[in-house]
């Protein structure tokens, strides 16, 4: 908490001095994810949820130099409505803060600047994971070797549809993370409640998870958990007209040469057009039960800390 780089605001600092739940979030769903306004709208709304089910949210990001953690209403409209803003991963964290940019936090990024500041939950949409075709682009998300060294919980709505939720699946397996889907036995792929893949393992209340993580770190076994939250299934997609949209999708971004950090809010933006909002729709719901369930795992966490 007293790193020199970190500015955390007065409600996550009185949170944190006494033990109150937290929920980190993310910034780069703002910047990069959705377009204005529903990215404002959004994030007010996530905000507003953790805050409901009785946890402190922080919304995390970088800014003016510092790693910010919890945003004011007016830092979040600048992050919605400015276009500069850079998606910000672990190897654009010390550019960012170092040329005094603003950074929307990614997953991987997020995850760290929340375990500087001592919160160990964090809500998002959907991690990234081994995208399809990587055996031969070797694209790799950084979220999943950040997932396997820090002592963050996730919940998310599995990975996102467009990547290969296999080998995501398999590479989660040899970095040791555990992966645990809630309420069902199969693993959730972002837009559709469902996937191809079996879960690893199954926990369906908070506090089964909340215990899992307190032993897991207290063994010493350091790492995140990732915690599958199936989108409900009246805001469920058609997983086979999904694949069919991604697939279009991605030839749509290989021909028009689109690599890197661009590729994910590419794909996002062609889906959500293709799908006439309807994929949008699906996003905002799915990180708002997120961020519910996040919140109540939290309380569950802090419960066994007092």
């Amino acid at each position: 908490m007293n790193h020199a780089f970190l500015n955390i605001n007065q409600e996550v600092s009185t949170a944190l001095k006494n033990g109150d739940p937290i929920v980190a979030l993310e910034s780069t769903i703002i910047s990069h994810g959705m377009p204005w306004p529903q990215n404002m709208e959004t994030a007010l709304a996530v905000e507003d949820e953790v805050r409901k089910s009785g946890a402190v949210p922080a919304t995390i990001a970088i800014l003016d130099g510092k790693l910010q953690v919890g945003l004011a209403q007016a830092q979040i409209a600048l992050f919605a409505q400015q276009s500069s803003v850079w998606k910000v991963s672990l190897r654009d964290m010390p550019y960012v803060v170092s040329q005094k940019l603003p950074g929307g936090t990614t997953v991987a990024a997020t995850m760290r600047i929340a375990a500087m500041a001592g919160i160990q939950i964090f809500a998002t949409g959907g991690t990234g994971g081994v995208h399809r075709g990587a055996t031969t682009t070797m694209d790799i998300s950084a979220d999943l070797p950040e997932l396997s060294r820090t002592n963050v919980a996730v919940v998310s709505a599995g990975v996102k549809s467009i990547l290969d939720i296999g080998l995501t699946l398999e590479f989660l397996e040899t970095a040791g993370v555990p992966v645990i889907t809630i309420g069902q036995d199969i693993f959730p792929s972002f837009y559709t409640k469902y996937s191809d893949y079996a879960s690893p393992l199954r926990l369906d209340l908070p506090e089964d998870i909340a215990h899992l993580l307190d032993v897991k770190w207290k063994m010493g076994l350091n790492g995140s958990v990732l915690i599958a939250n199936p989108l409900n299934a009246e805001k469920s997609m058609d997983p086979k007209l999904m694949d069919r949209i991604i697939e279009e999708a991605l030839n749509e971004a290989e021909k028009n040469k689109i690599i890197g950090k661009s590729v994910t809010p590419f794909l996002l933006k062609y889906i959500a057009d293709r799908t006439e909002g309807e994929s949008l729709d699906a996003n905002i719901a799915l990180i708002k039960s997120n961020a519910s369930v996040a919140a109540a795992i939290s309380i569950a966490l802090s419960k066994l800390k007092a």
